[in-house]
């Protein structure tokens, strides 16, 4: 057994290893023929100079825990000014890995990157939530006020998700459901399970959820196993690109760029559970010049996401989510496929989403806010987007998210929320349940609305309520029940050609 040991040490030493290829750095080609100009993105610049994780340590076995060997590896690079730092092929288990700035994180194909099931040893940090500032765990990948990022190659990561999320009974087989009653805990009704009795306790009181949220850091240690984390967290960072690798099983949302500068996102897969609670695709928060291409999204929530910050810290942060270009990406399962809000009280525009595909979705195209959020939504241009089998609405609207609609008109006040200047063109939805429903506020319709050239088979039609100039151009309606067109309230400027 000693002997071969050696020899199987042997063979690993001398395996060739995949080095990173050339990135791409010319994505000037997207931005050709775009309806309003933006400005292109440039890829991260990574110094010609190479490590493995192996030099530093790592194990790839599946057992050893590799924090320490990624922790040194990020600082050799630091210290060398940065460089690509090679992950091979095999299991790396490993708690959270913080980026150093001028790094590639490369892995080869075959690598996968499993982070820890201990929730010790991901740390309370101050960070941000749903729009707001608040205590969270550490992320498994993070970074902040770091420049030139990138991870690449054909790897995966995967962050234990289940460890740390509740379920629903009614998403569960009961097969599925008698397998979880085997460990955790679940709530007095029986019919949501959690990874541990901590996590429940917190769920289940709201004060203390609150207090976490915003007090001091002795009682957001004691949360601490109810403070899931994003599975990637970058913040305040610039010339970032991930490209080619899979995100999946995230314990909350899969892939979370706030405040950044320069983004790339190019032929990543981005998966989790379709029943994974806040189990999000990506959430690009309050980003400047973002590029998301090729890339295929099959998540528990939404799947392609546009946010800036919630209520009074969005709006006092006042940094909107713009100057964003989609193209090329595929969503199977998610919530919504393209979305906006709700956390959008710092605004969104100038923002592209061309040549989709949703299949399977909730909701297709999902704009969605709420009084008291505030912020203005502007200038979004979507074309040529294709969906099939969405269970809800094609197009949704609604300024009433997480509440129940109504006439009643409030005075406009910097709380009050505008979506204005969409345009859409092209949009083909075989089969859905409703086609479009357009539910504005009656002090705050929705303004200047396009749909051209566009084709919906839904069982029933569209529904509007408070919108102020919708334009539909040539739009067929193949509707099984109802009238195609019902307006409701506050309907003005309706044109349809």
């Amino acid at each position: 057994m000693k002997l071969r040991h050696i020899i199987l040490s042997a063979i690993a030493a001398i395996a060739m290893t995949t080095l990173p290829a050339q990135a791409k750095t010319d994505f000037s080609d997207y931005y050709k023929n775009l309806p309003i100009k933006l400005q292109p993105v440039t890829a991260p610049a990574i110094p010609d100079y190479t490590v493995k994780l192996s030099d530093f340590g790592g194990v790839n076995d599946g057992v050893t825990k590799n924090t320490e060997a990624f922790a040194k590896a990020m600082a050799h690079l630091a210290q060398k000014g940065g460089g690509h730092l090679v992950v091979t092929e095999g299991i790396w288990y490993t708690g959270p890995i913080a980026f150093e700035s001028n790094v590639d994180l490369h892995l080869d194909r075959g690598a996968l990157v499993l982070f820890s099931e201990d929730l010790a040893d991901y740390p309370v940090l101050a960070s941000n939530w749903e729009g707001i500032s608040t205590h969270r765990a550490m992320s498994p990948l993070s970074a902040r006020n770091k420049e030139n990022i990138v991870i690449s190659g054909f790897g995966t990561f995967n962050g234990n998700g289940q460890c740390w999320r509740p379920v629903k009974k009614g998403k569960m087989t009961e097969a599925q459901w008698k397998e979880l009653l085997k460990g955790g805990a679940v709530n007095e009704k029986g019919d949501v399970w959690f990874p541990n009795e901590r996590i429940r306790e917190v769920y289940e009181d709201k004060n203390l959820q609150n207090e976490a949220h915003r007090g001091d850091i002795a009682k957001a240690e004691y949360v601490h196993d109810f403070l899931r984390p994003v599975m990637l967290s970058f913040i305040r960072c610039k010339n970032v690109m991930l490209k080619d690798a899979t995100f999946e099983n995230s314990p909350a949302w899969n892939l979370h760029p706030f405040l950044c500068e320069n983004l790339i996102i190019d032929n990543v897969t981005v998966r989790n559970p379709w029943y994974a609670q806040n189990g999000d695709g990506i959430d690009v928060e309050s980003c400047n010049n973002v590029l998301i291409v090729n890339s295929s999204f099959d998540v528990g929530d939404d799947a392609i996401c546009i946010k800036s910050g919630k209520d009074k810290d969005g709006r006092e942060l006042g940094v909107p989510c713009r100057n964003v270009l989609i193209d090329g990406c595929t969503v199977y399962h998610g919530h919504g496929g393209f979305v906006i809000g709700s956390e959008m009280s710092g605004g969104a525009k100038d923002i592209v989403v061309k040549n989709c595909v949703f299949i399977g979705t909730d909701v297709g195209l999902r704009f969605k806010s709420t009084r008291g959020r505030g912020g203005v939504v502007e200038n979004i241009y979507i074309d040529d987007v294709k969906m099939t089998d969405i269970s809800g609405e094609a197009l949704i609207f609604d300024l009433y998210y997480g509440g129940k609609g109504n006439a009643t008109v409030v005075p406009v006040t910097e709380e009050t929320p505008s979506f204005k200047d969409i345009y859409m063109n092209n949009i083909t939805c075989r089969s859905a349940k409703r086609a479009a429903f357009f539910n504005g506020l009656p002090e705050m319709p929705m303004k200047n609305v396009q749909i051209k050239d566009s084709r919906f088979r839904a069982d029933t039609g569209i529904t509007l309520n408070h919108v102020d100039g919708l334009v539909l151009d040539n739009v067929t309606l193949d509707i099984i029940n109802g009238e195609p067109l019902t307006k409701q309230n506050g309907v003005t400027n309706l044109v349809i050609k």
